[in-house]
């Protein structure tokens, strides 16, 4: 498990902001009682300024807490910068996208521990959401196919909604003969998006149930996904947010960034 940044960041958060108003309250009026007293014994300036200035951490704290304060509101309320490490959802999702999650789409949480304080909409079929699995500590991202109640059939590589086939359509081949995938137009929800599947039949019925509270995740590379067909579902509480956009690409290796690939999450 990685470095738990939300965590050091309210830390970092509280920390500075807890000197900064204990010098505020107590260590200012302590130095400005030593300047007076300096002042007193007719002292030159430079020792009054010496015993007014800051101590180092009054002064990092100063600076920094205004600044770790917008950032934590922007990124545990607002808006949370991810970027893509696998494949899973390819074609939608390259390696080394960078994307924005809105925070607030699926409910206001509070940061580390999650609880909800305000509900805003619920996630829906079709939706592409980050979210924490329950087997690793670590943000996944892949598509909504079930929601509470939903019975989720996957049966030839073709997705069933409560018994009803879900559009899909053959768009081309890769490459040409002999392929290594083939890419489909599927529609869940009412949005588009495509997925990948390798050439291969599945003669298997693969069936689940959601229950309430709980959602069924599918990436869009439907033969090299860890999702929830191998590890099972998605509480409502390991929500991190929904996907909106990609606002950077970044290729592996010295590469520069590009943004030409900018668009929003389908």
């Amino acid at each position: 498990m990685g470095i738990n940044f939300p965590l050091v960041l309210v830390l970092a958060t509280l920390i500075t902001g807890l000197v900064w108003l204990l010098d505020i309250l107590l260590l200012k009026k302590r130095r400005e009682s030593a300047a007076e007293a300096i002042r007193a014994t007719e002292a030159g300036e430079e020792a009054i300024e010496k015993a007014l200035k800051e101590p180092v951490v009054v002064e990092y704290s100063v600076s920094f807490f205004p600044v770790l304060a917008i950032v934590l509101v922007l990124r545990s309320f607002l808006f949370e910068p991810f970027q893509i490490p696998t494949g899973s959802m390819i074609p939608t999702l390259q390696v080394g996208d960078f994307i924005l999650v809105s925070k607030y789409a699926y409910g206001v949480r509070l940061p580390v521990i999650g609880t909800k304080i305000l509900d805003v909409d619920e996630p829906k079929n079709g939706e592409v959401m980050v979210f924490i699995p329950p087997h690793e500590k670590e943000y996944f991202i892949k598509r909504v196919v079930g929601t509470p109640g939903d019975k989720v059939r996957y049966q030839d590589k073709t997705l069933y909604i409560n018994d009803e086939q879900q559009p899909l359509e053959f768009i081309s081949q890769y490459p040409p003969s002999k392929p290594r995938y083939l890419v489909y137009n599927e529609e869940l929800g009412g949005i588009k998006h495509l997925i990948h599947r390798n050439p291969f039949r599945d003669s298997r019925v693969l069936e689940w149930q959601v229950p309430k509270g709980h959602y069924f995740m599918m990436g869009d590379n439907r033969d090299q996904s860890s999702d929830s067909r191998y590890w099972g579902l998605v509480s409502e509480e390991n929500i991190v947010g929904k996907a909106v956009a990609v606002w950077l690409h970044k290729e592996p290796g010295l590469k520069f960034p590009e943004i030409s690939r900018n668009r929003w999450i389908q």
